[in-house]
């Protein structure tokens, strides 16, 4: 079996440095790659969800947008891109390539326009347009020439503020209420069903089978649940356990499934949930709503009145000011490490990747050699990656445990401690 595999990885590997400059030739332009853009189309969100090894072809998505009059439209995203067959001058080749496509819906016998904009303030955003008169597109038209020339780029690629340019035409530009089902709020759904799948069927089996030890998935699920149960939030809440640990353990396995998807290439994954700030800035107000509401007197004496010299907390609320800057720095400090290093890792897996693409234009023996490298270093980085991901959710939660545990400090240990070195200092 082992050399079955070897045989099949090297062949694999073989094809790609005999051939590399023939696969990678319809995927480069003349200028070549730009890998920030190629990165960040990746990572960021979109309205379809990308077929895989396709940049063409997308699962659509509704689009629910409001215009500037206050009417609500619901659409295919797949209205927003047209496909269009160009012709490589370098290699006769034709490829397909989407382009922005304006869709026009009449409405209470009034025709609304709207476009994926791309040379716009609001770029990758949906947007309203509105015609422009003949005089404000001279205008308009004449800066984005001077634009142009100042800085040395095309007229029609110019971005001006207000409008938003459509195929060589500028039009004035509306911002809608957009609340569209993107990729990430898809992919949101579909965690959401996945970990409440999995914690139902150990609800489920439980039910059926009393506490028979379960196997296989089931009993990684149990390992899972009862490590951070026992471990992590028994160990630092003690009595108030089990109020808060249907909180953390669902942030446990809600990030961990985010992890594990984003990892995916196909569909359901690909989307890089917890490497966009937005879920983690959620995830992280959530932890502070959780530990402030439940804060005890204690707790909240040690913020506005800490026990510290009078000089330090009065006149000037120097030490209140630390402690308040102190229990904002927490989340925040929750929400970026998340985002940092889930993004990092997706970032760096497909910078290995585009090295191939890169050192494609230096020749076949260039290109063969980076086809080797990349691959290795792409399998070990999403193995790494894989660890990272249990790492980070297990981080999250444990922090998130450590912070409502000291917001739920009540100060008895700490009056019984004064009480009993009182009494031992009136024996002696």
């Amino acid at each position: 079996m082992r050399k079955q595999l070897f045989s099949i990885i090297t062949a694999v590997l073989a094809l790609l440095i005999v051939c590399p400059q023939n696969a990678f030739a319809s995927e480069q332009k003349e200028e070549g790659i730009n890998v920030k853009e190629v990165i960040f189309h990746h990572l960021g969100d979109g309205y379809g969800w990308e077929v895989p090894f396709s940049h063409v072809y997308r699962i659509p998505l509704p689009v629910i947008v409001r215009s500037e009059d206050g009417k609500w439209f619901c659409f295919s995203s797949s209205r927003l891109l047209k496909h269009v067959a160009e012709v490589d001058p370098l290699t006769g080749k034709e490829h397909i390539e989407n382009v922005a496509d304006i869709v026009s819906i009449d409405k209470d016998g009034k025709t609304y326009q709207f476009v994926l904009a791309h040379v716009s303030k609001h770029e990758n955003k949906v947007v309203q347009l509105f015609p422009l008169s003949a005089d404000e597109e001279t205008a308009v038209k004449a800066q984005a020439a001077e634009m142009a020339a100042n800085n040395g780029g095309i007229v029609d690629e110019q971005v001006i503020d207000g409008y938003v340019g459509v195929n060589g035409t500028y039009y004035r530009e509306y911002k809608p209420w957009d609340i569209s089902i993107t990729k990430n709020v898809l992919a949101l759904f579909i965690t959401a069903i996945i970990v409440t799948a999995m914690v139902m069927s150990v609800v489920r089996y439980y039910s059926r089978k009393g506490y028979k030890a379960p196997r296989k998935g089931m009993g990684f699920m149990e390992m899972l649940i009862s490590f951070i149960y026992t471990d992590m939030i028994k160990a630092s809440l003690h009595d108030k356990a089990r109020k808060y640990a249907p909180f953390l353990l669902t942030c446990f396995f809600f990030i961990l499934t985010m992890n594990l998807l984003g990892l995916i290439v196909i569909f359901p994954g690909g989307a890089n949930l917890t490497g966009n700030i937005a879920v983690t800035l959620v995830l992280a107000v959530l932890v502070f709503i959780v530990t402030n509401i439940n804060g005890t007197k204690h707790y909240w004496k040690e913020i506005f009145w800490p026990d510290v010299p009078l000089f330090l907390k009065f006149p000037l609320p120097i030490m209140q000011f630390i402690e308040i800057f102190s229990t904002l720095t927490k989340p925040a400090a929750l929400c970026v490490r998340l985002f940092a290093n889930m993004m990092g890792g997706h970032m760096i897996v497909i910078t290995l990747t585009l090295l191939i693409f890169i050192f494609a234009a230096f020749g076949a023996v260039a290109a063969g050699g980076s086809v080797v490298i990349s691959v290795l270093f792409s399998i070990f980085m999403l193995a790494l990656d894989v660890l990272v991901s249990f790492i980070q959710a297990y981080v999250f939660t444990l922090l998130s445990t450590i912070f409502i545990s000291m917001s739920t400090e009540d100060g008895h240990h700490e009056e019984k401690h004064e009480k009993v070195e009182h009494v031992s200092l009136q024996g002696e």
